[in-house]
């Protein structure tokens, strides 16, 4: 297992476009999934330990952040090839089991992935009601484990900041979490 650190933020870069296959049997481009304040787009899967020590505490902002008018998606990009708990089926279930509030979609071609530059789950890509990018951070402070329950939450912060001004924070920490499983095309 590689862990990565996500790159420093690009203000204002566009978010790309995707058409997606959900969990619950639906397509979802990115105009399905936005608020009217913005959009969440967050790069996850099933077998990393960095999502599971988080992956309630996602599911809390998610719900938190609808209240301010942001859309959120999860989209899985890994090669399920050589991790079967990333397999379709398996989404179903962890998004069933976890009652996720948002569509996860898996990107298959990787194409998604690549658009958006995601390197890590979970990989976390804060846009305002323009689409421009304004958050590329951690959620908090947590890493392999969960961070005390009190652990500032940096992404929830920073996705209400930009529901309400348009402008994400200066100063980002880096989200980190495992490679993303690039298919081999070798």
């Amino acid at each position: 297992m590689v862990s990565l650190e996500t790159p420093v933020c690009e203000f204002g870069l566009a978010a790309p476009d995707f058409d997606l296959p959900g969990v619950d049997g639906r397509r979802w481009t990115q105009a399905d999934c936005r608020g009217e304040n913005g959009l969440l787009v967050m790069f996850i899967c099933n077998h990393c330990p960095y999502v599971k020590a988080v992956i309630d505490r996602i599911v809390r902002d998610a719900v938190a952040l609808r209240e301010y008018g942001i859309g959120c998606v999860a989209i899985m990009s890994n090669d399920p090839t050589d991790y079967p708990e990333d397999s379709f089926e398996n989404m179903a279930r962890i998004a069933a089991q976890m009652n996720f509030p948002f569509p996860y979609l898996l990107d298959e071609t990787q194409a998604v992935a690549k658009a958006y530059g995601a390197v890590c789950t979970p990989d976390f890509f804060g846009y305002n009601a323009d689409l421009g990018l304004q958050y590329r951070g951690r959620l908090d402070a947590s890493r392999k484990e969960s961070a005390p329950p009190d652990v500032r939450r940096d992404l929830f912060e920073a996705m209400v900041g930009v529901a309400r001004t348009g402008k994400g924070p200066a100063a980002q920490i880096p989200s980190m979490g495992c490679s993303i499983k690039w298919i081999d095309e070798g």
